[in-house]
């Protein structure tokens, strides 16, 4: 396929590919068709049991493809391989989109290798795999047909990637469970799940329900499409690309064969993606689970349990899961918290945020914060926390001090800044002048009495309690 130069890193050889495809998607109406010549009828069938004709085809109608286009668009993201942001996408599949099109029928379609990327998580880092924007469209319609069909499947003990359910359905669940008797929990860590993926077993799996292979072929395609890393193409022979728009299905798909087993067990569980908790009403009968369910996950699954991050014991003993916590009321009901490892990690993305802000000016750092801060409370707004947001708002309003006290910077500006705020002058060049840091003095009454909690409300900073009660009222 004849690739445009605008976009094109002339400096990098092609992939072996006719077209650079990407897979994001957002709000644009004059897509409608690229991808395809000719208007298909939109098709809802979840009948998966279509042999040639029907299911390939209900992927590349113009109305999934325009879907998933918006859908990629929305999400934005970074760049794959090509160098092509998601701005040119539109452009590109006008001019390709017949000739993509046409490559699927023809089972000529070659995705390009993902771009790896590190990001830092809570224990070391999580490589991502960052497919081409046209890749991203391709995957997104792809997810959009096949989803329906193995929702039909799927275990209502899954949450993870599934309409209509979230982490707080997942939570409320294990509240559930634990009422019920069921305190001790298997904690289990399936060991770098995203990058051990058996990519036979998953075709296996997909093949039972998906009859048309070619799908199943072009699915097969961009588990092996290979990654980039550093300037080098390497294989990818296993494992599931985490960043692509496929892989969050493709993982509920494996991950459902776990689930029914553990349901024909009878063993009561909750899912978030491969976050699991088993739930027993003893320790023993907990470890009996976890000794009968490991081989299966390992010799049927081909996934491996990690036992150093898999841990038994009472829910309420410090067990995360989501970022909450359980604890037992006083009225011997299991409720839940903040983790204190969500509360560790909050204040550090809020001092970044200030931090951050120090060049921006107060109006973006009271944005900044509204965004963070009202995200933080909708998440976890299932947790008991009054007391919790208390002591942060607190804490918070010393730094927002702090940051203020650091920006007025010289000593005049202190001065005259402290007499704006009704001190008189003499205490003004008095408290100017301390020798006092910025934290302690963010801490004191120099600070606390001028730039009060009032004037911060004022002024149009968000705090936690308030946005918290708001929600709750």
């Amino acid at each position: 396929m004849k690739v445009t130069e605008n976009w094109r890193n002339k400096s990098r050889k092609p992939w072996n590919n006719e077209d650079y495809l990407q897979r994001d998607s957002a709000e644009h109406e004059g897509y409608a068709g690229v991808l395809t010549e000719n208007r298909i009828t939109e098709n809802n069938n979840t009948n998966a049991n279509v042999k040639e004709e029907g299911l390939l085809e209900a992927i590349l109608n113009p109305d999934n493809l325009n879907k998933a286009y918006k859908r990629v668009m929305s999400n934005k993201g970074a760049h794959g391989v090509d160098g092509m942001g998601i701005e040119s996408l539109l452009q590109y599949l006008k001019d390709n989109g017949e000739q993509i099109r046409k490559s699927i029928l023809d089972g000529k379609y070659r995705p390009n290798p993902v771009r790896r990327v590190e990001i830092p998580k809570e224990n070391g880092k999580r490589i991502l795999g960052i497919p081409t924007v046209v890749d991203r469209v391709i995957q997104q319609a792809t997810t959009q047909i096949l989803s329906p069909i193995f929702e039909l499947q799927f275990s209502n003990a899954s949450y993870g990637f599934r309409p209509g359910r979230s982490q707080h359905d997942a939570l409320k669940k294990c509240i559930e469970y634990a009422n019920e008797g069921y305190v001790y929990v298997v904690d289990m860590d399936l060991e770098k799940f995203f990058d051990t993926v058996n990519q036979s077993k998953m075709i296996e799996i997909l093949s039972r329900t998906i009859k048309d292979g070619r799908v199943v072929s072009l699915i097969h395609k961009y588990l092996r499409a290979g990654a980039e890393e550093h300037g080098e193409i390497l294989k990818t022979e296993i494992g599931l690309a985490q960043g692509g728009n496929i892989s969050p299905l493709c993982s509920n798909i494996i991950l459902n064969e776990l689930d029914h087993e553990l349901e024909r067990r009878g063993v009561r569980f909750v899912r978030y993606a491969d976050d699991v908790l088993l739930f027993a009403k003893s320790e023993r009968a907990a470890n009996r689970i976890l000794e009968h369910i490991r081989p299966y996950i390992e010799n049927k699954l081909f996934l491996k349990v990690n036992m150093e991050k898999t841990g038994i014991a009472r829910i309420t003993d410090k067990t995360k899961y989501l970022g909450y916590g359980f604890y037992k009321s006083k009225d011997d009901e299991i409720r839940l918290y903040v983790h204190d490892k969500s509360t560790n990690k909050m204040k550090a993305r809020i001092k970044d945020i200030i931090k951050r802000g120090s060049g921006n000016g107060y109006e973006k750092l009271k944005l900044k914060l509204k965004q963070y801060i009202n995200g933080w409370v909708n998440y976890f707004i299932l947790a008991d926390m009054k007391g919790l947001l208390t002591n942060i708002d607190k804490w918070l309003r010393r730094l927002i001090r702090k940051f203020i006290w650091d920006r007025w910077k010289k000593v005049r500006t202190r001065i005259a800044m402290l007499i704006k705020l009704g001190l008189c002058e003499d205490n003004a060049i008095k408290f100017g002048n301390t020798r006092k840091g910025s934290w302690r003095t963010a801490g004191s009454p120099i600070l606390s009495t001028t730039i009060t909690n009032k004037r911060l409300i004022q002024a149009g900073y968000t705090f936690f309690t308030d946005y918290y009660n708001a929600r709750k009222a």
